[in-house]
């Protein structure tokens, strides 16, 4: 069996695929697009996938694996491109190592968690809002405007700018559920314009510093090391996908899986203290990231009984390995009191996502509101009629019809 990055299986419904790959062909040939060097191996297993995020012979930096260009070669890559490929999600230590230690001293625990009251209010304010309505789309009405709102409070976004910086992220990311040459025009546009938007809200915050994350990322500084501009766009680019896309995804499915298990959902309302359990299964059982970010091998390695050649481009089934039956007891099932549940949803090792803490503080005030609001909350559509998102990286659903209930 060879995957491709268009299969709709993968996006729609990726799990009996997953199941027949771990038991037959756990390292399988992936199509990879035209764009990506070598061949293409999707590892499922969840041994492997852990071996693969933190063995030093699988690299983050796909230059690594390619020829080098001729010194009389231009480049011609659009600076926001070539600005994400020197991203820290694509270069390995030490620059990984110092990219991180810059963004530490500003996107920290007790920063994200001085968030806490605006996320409620931001809750607050949106299921008002929702009530106004007889069918709600969780989607449009809450799970996405949510994470944006924040994202944009915390990078210091003018509210008359907003609109137009929510429009443009969102056309990033739709464009990438397109494949071919739709998809990448559509994401290369976006990209463009979100790189102008970063650009000139650095310069507005160089200009006028503020008391945000803009700012900070600005000031940051070790041993009079600081982030150059390129960076600074890449740093923010990368806070907006991390702090917002898993979020949206984890609330949206996380809401559906409960919806779709009213015993567990009961479990839940009747003992509010495993809200923090039931979200790290949402986290494990519905995977909002399927796939972390790709890695290139330097050099051959033996995995499971398969050679992988260097210079493969290594496909990580995170989703995959969360319904590992060998490390998760009924991994087929949903159960909001699971443990432990070493789920591998953030990835793992030094590219553990960044947005991580701020995704699991948002689900929790999310959650905590939607079910104290509306305790019967159910779905108004057949589960058979939810469409996702045609993404191979990313598991989302495009909308979630629910009734409110009394």
């Amino acid at each position: 069996m060879t995957l491709s990055f268009n299969s709709r299986e993968l996006s729609q419904n990726p799990y009996p695929i997953y199941a027949e790959l771990r038991a037959n062909q756990p390292v399988a040939p992936f199509a990879l697009p035209a764009s990506m060097p070598g061949n293409g191996l999707l590892v499922t297993r969840y041994e492997d996938v852990l071996t693969v995020l933190k063995d030093p012979r699988f690299s983050n930096e796909r230059a690594k694996i390619m020829p080098a260009r001729k010194p009389s070669k231009i480049n011609v890559m659009p600076s926001v491109l070539n600005a994400l490929m020197n991203s820290m999600v694509m270069v390995d230590d030490p620059r990984h190592a110092r990219l991180r230690t810059l963004i530490h001293k500003v996107f920290t625990p007790s920063m994200i968690q001085q968030m806490q009251g605006r996320i409620e209010v931001i809750t607050d304010e949106l299921l008002c809002e929702i009530t106004k309505k007889p069918v709600a789309d969780l989607i449009a009405d809450f799970a996405l405007p949510l994470p944006l709102t924040v994202i944009s409070d915390m990078m210091g976004v003018p509210h008359k700018d907003r609109k137009k910086f929510h429009h443009m992220l969102q056309g990033f990311l739709n464009a990438s559920s397109h494949s071919g040459l739709r998809g990448q025009l559509g994401q290369l546009t976006s990209a463009f314009g979100l790189h102008r938007f970063l650009k000139e809200l650095i310069a507005q915050h160089i200009k006028t510093p503020q008391n945000d994350l803009t700012s900070a990322l600005v000031e940051a500084e070790e041993q009079g090391d600081k982030l150059s501009q390129d960076e600074l766009v890449a740093m923010l680019l990368l806070l907006l996908l991390a702090g917002h896309e898993t979020t949206v995804n984890l609330i949206g499915n996380g809401t559906l899986a409960l919806l779709e298990h009213p015993v567990q959902f009961e479990k839940l309302k009747s003992n509010p203290s495993l809200l923090d359990s039931a979200i790290e299964e949402m986290l494990r059982f519905t995977n909002p990231v399927q796939q972390v970010a790709q890695r290139y091998a330097l050099e051959d390695v033996k995995l499971n009984d398969w050679v992988i050649t260097k210079g493969s481009t290594i496909m990580v089934g995170i989703a995959s390995a969360n319904r590992d039956e060998s490390v998760f007891v009924n991994a087929d099932q949903f159960d909001i009191a699971r443990k432990p549940n070493p789920h591998l949803a953030f990835g793992f090792g030094i590219h553990y996502c960044l947005g991580a803490p701020l995704a699991r503080l948002e689900a929790r005030v999310a959650f905590s509101a939607l079910i104290k609001r509306f305790p019967n909350l159910a779905l108004a559509a057949n589960s058979s009629e939810l469409e996702w998102s045609g993404n191979v990286a990313l598991h989302g659903l495009k909308r979630l019809p629910i009734w409110l209930g009394e």
